[in-house]
C-alpha cells in the first residue's frame, strides 16, 4: 500500500514538472509573438495551454483521489496540499503567457514603442529564465534555488517599476493607447514572474516544512501565507 502510495506522488511530481515545462514553453513562444512578430506562434501556443490546462485538471483528479483513499498525513500531506496549489499557479502562468501574445497580437503597430524594447527584452529574458531555472528544479528545489528566483524576481519588479514611471510621467509623449499597451505587458511579465516565485517557495515548503521568507504576493494580491 505504501509503495503504491509513493508511487502515486511521483505521479503528482511528474505531472507538475510537466505542467512547468509548458509554462515555459508558452511564455519562449508569447516572447516570439511580442518581440519577433512570430504569428505562426500563436497557434503553437494554444495547442500548448490546452494541454496545460489538461494536465492541471489530471493534478487535482490525482490530489483528490490521495486525499481521499490515502488521508496522508505530515509531509505526504503538505506534498498533495502543495501539488493542488502549485498546478493552479502553473496554469496561471500560462494564461499569463497567454495574454502577453494576446496583446501584443491585438495592437501590433504599437505593442510597445521602440524605445522600451530593450527594457522588455530584458524582462522577458529574465522571466523566461526563472521559468527555465524553476522547471529544472522543481523536483527538489532547494532554499537555495528559491532565494535565487526571489532576486531576479526584484529586478523583474525594478523593471516594471521603471516601466510604470515612464509611462506615467511627463515626458511621454506616445499616447495613451501605448501605454496602456506597455502597462499591460509588463503587468503580465511581472505577475509571471511572481508566480515563479510562489511555485518554487510552496514546493520547498512541501519538503522541508519550512516556508522560506518572501514578499511575493499571490494573485489577489495579498501576502502568501502557509497552507
Amino acid at each position: 500500500m505504501r509503495e503504491r502510495f509513493q508511487g502515486e506522488l511521483s505521479v503528482l511530481g511528474d505531472l507538475l514538472s510537466s505542467m512547468c515545462g509548458m509554462a515555459c514553453e508558452e511564455l519562449r513562444l508569447a516572447n516570439r509573438v511580442f518581440l519577433d512578430r512570430d504569428g505562426a506562434a500563436v497557434i503553437l501556443l494554444a495547442g500548448v495551454e490546452t494541454k496545460l490546462n489538461a494536465a492541471r485538471t489530471e493534478c487535482e483528479e490525482t490530489a483528490q483521489k490521495l486525499l481521499a483513499l490515502q488521508a496522508p498525513v505530515a509531509g505526504d500531506l503538505r506534498t498533495v496540499l502543495a501539488a493542488v496549489y502549485c498546478a493552479d499557479r502553473l496554469e496561471r502562468m500560462g494564461d499569463l503567457a497567454q495574454h502577453i501574445a494576446d496583446q501584443a497580437a491585438r495592437e501590433p503597430e504599437f505593442a510597445v514603442p521602440g524605445a522600451l524594447t530593450g527594457h522588455f527584452r530584458e524582462m522577458a529574458g529574465l522571466v523566461c529564465s526563472m521559468a527555465e531555472d524553476l522547471a529544472t528544479g522543481i523536483e527538489g528545489p532547494t532554499a537555495e534555488v528559491f532565494h535565487s528566483l526571489a532576486r531576479t524576481d526584484q529586478r523583474v519588479d525594478a523593471l516594471y517599476e521603471e516601466l510604470m514611471t515612464l509611462v506615467t510621467g511627463p515626458e511621454w509623449t506616445d499616447g495613451v493607447a501605448p501605454a496602456i499597451s506597455v502597462a499591460l505587458l509588463a503587468r503580465f511579465y511581472e505577475r509571471f514572474a511572481d508566480q515563479v516565485v510562489s511555485v518554487a517557495r510552496r514546493v520547498d515548503f512541501a519538503l522541508t516544512g519550512q516556508l522560506p521568507e518572501s514578499s511575493v504576493r499571490d494573485s489577489s494580491d495579498g501576502p502568501v501565507t502557509a497552507p
